[in-house]
């Protein structure tokens, strides 16, 4: 057994903290994958301290100096790319390629935003003022915190910060409990890189302690979260109190409609790859599919035949396609939600309601009322609601009939369906013919409703809106 791995906070350029609390592999719990220090509010005083003297000086770096850091940052990425992704295996549970995928995740990130240090970020306006020139430019917002979760745990830092920082802000990062490792790799790369002391801080703690520090602290001018709708729209509230600006991506119960012209193999591959990829533990997982008549049979069988396939195991073994659920509450909340299902009526095509240990296998229900738990409620896991609708429009009111709006697909051979569906669904992110997981980094990501915000757009050119404001210039040229 290998030692555990060793994060620490990161502060005004320097590793520090007593890593002594433990972290244990999913996937062996008798593993302990990663030593952490508990942070509080004297961690993140001292990180914002260090932000806040290191952001001026920052935002005045040349924009293509502040981009050659970031891709050097997505260089160092790269050559420990292989080291990053076996220790985010041993303490978040997914398998080595979608470890290795994230951490090229990551990379590819900081390359799309380092290279904007080359590009244009502002503009050029007529004005009706004779002699006067008009321009605008985009002004950091100086100190930004951001609260990631566990699922994503070297992305998703690393999509919130790479914007953050190509803008000219200062960053404190409060990553998620279960994954203290994959954030202080990040850290590492942009120190070695040469990002100034105090540019780049991580806090390691709870999120009602550290988190709720940074909300509430005015020298922090914007947060970003990912996270729980519950937990987001506290912080929102927080935030906005104090008039601060806040970017929330939150929860999702996604759905796709299956209709009877498509092919129901494909069908099945598209649901099954974004219900149990990443062992459904993604806000934009599949977690419910409706289906017509017509094609149901044939598509089920199918699904059935995909879904054993997903045989949990350790993501560090060859041939592993699913790794653990991250941990004890988490599976304990799968197992009681597909028992209720069975009580209620629901018919288990694949998997039961129980684990070993933290494998847990996938699950295909159906018989499932469109009003019930399991298809209403997030659960983040692998777990598939199968609901019976009669035709298109049934199937489409269904899915827009959620509090959440993040992602949506439909599975057709119409374009007419396929149009129209893309037209009135109620989502940010919608996929015709592709699972619902699965995003490219250089377009917009979000939600409406309940699943975001709903205010700035990540990933994308469109990231750097939330980190940044408009100054609007007149110029007398006379």
């Amino acid at each position: 057994m290998s030692s555990p791995a060793v994060a620490q906070h990161l502060i005004a350029g320097e590793l520090v903290g007593e890593a002594a609390k433990e972290r244990r592999n999913p996937a062996r719990l008798d593993q302990v994958a990663v030593l952490s220090p508990e942070g509080g509010k004297a961690e993140v005083e001292a990180a914002i301290v260090a932000a806040a003297a290191a952001q001026r000086s920052w935002a005045d770096t040349p924009a293509p100096a502040r981009g050659a850091i970031l891709l050097r940052a997505a260089q160092l990425l790269r050559e420990r790319s292989d080291e990053i992704a076996e220790d985010l295996v041993r303490e978040e549970g997914k398998t080595l390629a979608e470890a290795t995928g994230e951490v090229g995740r990551a990379i590819g990130v900081f390359q799309f935003f380092g290279s904007l240090g080359w590009a244009s970020t502002g503009s050029i306006y007529p004005s009706s003022f004779p002699g006067t020139t008009v321009t605008t430019r985009r002004e950091p917002l100086g100190v930004v915190a951001l609260i990631t979760p566990w699922n994503f745990p070297i992305a998703i830092p690393a999509w919130k910060a790479a914007p953050a920082l190509i803008s000219g802000n200062a960053v404190v990062l409060k990553p998620a409990e279960l994954t203290p490792m994959s954030a202080t790799h990040l850290g590492r790369a942009l120190h070695d890189a040469g990002l100034p002391a105090g540019v780049f801080n991580v806090v390691h703690g709870r999120g009602r302690v550290v988190g709720d520090a940074l909300a509430r602290d005015r020298r922090v001018a914007g947060l970003s979260f990912t996270g729980s709708t519950a937990v987001g729209l506290q912080l929102q509230q927080t935030l906005n109190s104090r008039g601060a600006r806040v970017q929330l991506e939150m929860g999702g119960k996604n759905g796709v409609l299956v209709l009877d012209d498509a092919d129901p193999r494909k069908a099945a591959q598209v649901v099954a790859a974004g219900a149990f990829s990443l062992t459904g533990q993604a806000c934009t997982a599949t977690s419910r599919v409706y289906v017509t008549p017509g094609i149901r049979q044939a598509f089920l069988e199918e699904l059935t035949t995909l879904a054993s396939g997903y045989t949990p195991g350790d993501g560090l073994d060859a041939g592993t396609k699913m790794g653990p659920v991250v941990s004890d509450s988490q599976v304990e909340r799968h197992v009681s939600a597909v028992q209720d299902a069975v009580d209620a009526g629901s018919r288990l095509l694949h998997g039961e309601p129980r684990a070993d240990g933290l494998y847990f296998a996938p699950v295909v229900a159906t018989e499932v009322a469109h009003d019930a738990p399991l298809a209403t409620e997030e659960i983040f896991g692998p777990i598939l609601a199968v609901v019976d609708v009669p035709d298109y429009e049934a199937g489409l009111a269904a899915i827009n009939d959620s509090p959440y709006g993040l992602t949506a697909g439909i599975c057709t051979d119409s374009l007419a369906y396929s149009t129209d569906f893309t037209n009135r669904v109620e989502a940010g992110v919608v996929k015709v013919n592709r699972p619902t997981s699965g995003l490219d980094l250089h377009v917009p990501f979000g939600g409406i409703k309940d699943s975001s915000s709903n205010t700035f757009r990540e990933q994308g050119h469109s990231a750097t809106d939330f980190y940044t404001w408009e100054k609007t210039i007149y110029t007398g040229t006379d």
